[in-house]
């Protein structure tokens, strides 16, 4: 992913060396190379320009996942640009490049983090536009860990080094956000507005689920209640006006299908002929047969098999589905989807079992070939728990001696070390590779891996720092590591844009800036001087 020529840099020079020459005098503080630098470090002018920019690389993506499925896409989610940033800091260090891997942003996490009203459960009680808000925030974090990285690039070209191939091969942080929807947040033209407005603060692709809008809930809980397919068509029709109003033709639609779980729905739709969507959709709701006679005033009742039937409807009026229609309900579901525009599915599921997708994937496969999913590695499984049942189950199977398993308490800690701990931990370890392979996963992702680690890294450091290690708990827990591994935030008033404002400030006003930079910059004290190892073995140690 290759994406800054020099013929950046050098078109802008010429630009605005042009435009000296035609605005003359005025503009005889304006250093030609300064601002064609500033250009460089700036790719991307829009939200739009990202957008258009990610859809590409999504699309490119897809395609080589269909070629070969060892091709699978990956991301995090993220609540703050600042988590995203360091993410991708942390991933151009650790993987060398940024390709196939990816932002999520969850309206989980922008309910009950970002929300004007405080934590809030995910039932798109948010604002509608705080997604939008989070997007571009996000955006923001990368252009500017971009400018920082070029700008320390220029500081080593104009002080002599040979960086000229890093600076023409740079590499974004930029990367494609999968922006979460939820279920449209009111009627379609509502969907539309919304998704305008993510479109334009980059978003290039948005995930919107098969939920009544007001009456949402997290997948991994109970009480969902799915619309009809005419209903959720139109969202999807909502969401691709959209992308194409705005320009972005390549922009891609996740259509996510909550029916595993769903056992209502909100409304029967009508039926115009036998077969079509209605109909299908009305023969998974459970209904039970009656005599006209037996009818109650203002009942509801369908023809069915040439028999009539009364839907069962719950006193707050939904109506239920029949027990065991759910993995039926999801396939219909996918297939409709992808017929009517979307372009990726995401199936909720109860646990991270690759046979149990497979068998729903296969099945949408059979009608759609190219089929593809976006599956949520989420938090709300009790991983360990999971596969040591799943692994137990395979162990019995196999004839296996288990009297030293307890199977009603596989997460004690007592199994850590075991063959069981090591047979699962080897399942979870491969479970997105075999996925992708096995299940038509493309992408995969975490919802909420920075809501548990903010939490975890928070307790492991006051436990510490209030209690008897003191300040040693941040020094060592925290600032130490930083330094050790080489983690860019060490230098917080660079990576906040310490040196890059010096820079500009330079620019600007020349000899009479006043910088942030030199030697009274405590930033100093953190460059990372490696010695020989002899020296080490001098050193006594410490038990």
């Amino acid at each position: 992913m290759k994406n800054l020529a020099q013929t950046n840099y050098g078109s802008a020079l010429e630009t605005i060396r042009n435009l000296k020459v035609k605005y003359g005098n005025t503009w005889k503080a304006i250093n030609s190379e300064n601002a064609a630098r500033m250009v460089a470090q700036n790719r991307f002018k829009t939200g739009l320009d990202i957008a258009k920019y990610t859809a590409g690389i999504m699309r490119e993506d897809m395609a080589e996942y269909d070629a070969d499925s060892s091709n699978y896409t990956q991301s995090l989610g993220c609540w703050h640009g600042f988590l995203a940033q360091q993410k991708m800091i942390a991933i151009k260090k650790h993987h060398k490049t940024t390709s196939k891997r990816y932002l999520y942003l969850s309206g989980w996490m922008v309910a009950a983090l970002r929300s004007e009203f405080g934590p809030l459960p995910d039932q798109s009680m948010h604002e509608k536009t705080a997604v939008s808000g989070l997007i571009e925030e996000i955006y923001d974090f990368l252009r500017q860990a971009d400018a920082i990285e070029l700008n320390d690039l220029f500081r080593r070209l104009e002080n002599g080094e040979d960086v000229q191939d890093e600076i023409d091969n740079f590499e974004t942080h930029v990367v494609p956000i999968i922006a979460d929807i939820d279920a449209g947040f009111g009627n379609e033209e509502a969907t539309y507005l919304l998704a305008k407005k993510m479109i334009k603060a980059g978003a290039c692709a948005i995930q919107i689920e098969n939920q009544v809008s007001d009456a949402k809930q997290c997948g991994h809980q109970d009480g969902k209640v799915t619309v009809p397919h005419e209903d959720f068509i139109a969202k999807l029709n909502a969401v691709r006006y959209a992308f194409l109003e705005l320009g972005v033709d390549d922009g891609i639609i996740v259509a996510r299908t909550d029916s595993e779980g769903a056992g209502l729905t909100q409304k029967l739709p009508v039926s115009q002929e036998p077969g079509d969507l209605a109909s299908q959709y009305l023969a998974f709701v459970d209904a039970d047969e009656i005599a006209i006679e037996d009818a109650k005033e203002d009942d509801v009742l369908i023809k069915r098999d040439g028999k009539l039937v009364r839907p069962i409807r719950l006193s707050n009026g939904l109506y239920r589905f029949k027990d065991g229609s759910n993995i039926d309900r999801v396939v219909l579901d996918c297939i409709t989807s992808l017929q009517n525009g979307a372009d990726l599915l995401w199936i909720e599921t109860p646990t991270p079992n690759v046979q149990q997708i497979a068998q729903m994937v296969n099945r949408v496969k059979e009608v759609v070939p190219n089929a593809k999913l976006v599956y949520n590695n989420s938090p709300s499984f009790n991983w360990t728990l999971s596969f040591r049942g799943q692994v137990y189950e395979e162990m019995l199977a196999e004839g296996e001696n288990m009297t030293a398993y307890d199977r009603n308490n596989l997460m004690d800690a007592q199994y850590d070390g075991s063959e069981l701990c090591h047979r699962a931990d080897k399942k979870i370890k491969t479970f997105q590779s075999d996925g992708a392979r096995e299940a038509g996963i493309f992408h995969h992702l975490i919802t909420l891996p920075t809501y548990h680690t903010t939490a975890l890294h928070m307790n492991d450091l006051t436990e510490g720092y209030f209690g008897e290690e003191g300040m040693l708990a941040y020094v060592k827990g925290v600032q130490r590591q930083e330094i050790r591994k080489g983690v860019s935030c060490v230098k917080h008033q660079r990576m906040a844009g310490s040196d890059l404002g010096d820079d500009h400030k330079t620019f600007f006003a020349g000899d009479k800036a006043l910088k942030a930079g030199g030697e009274k910059n405590t930033s100093n004290q953190f460059e990372v001087k490696t010695k020989n190892n002899k020296v080490k073995q001098k050193l006594g140690v410490v038990a």
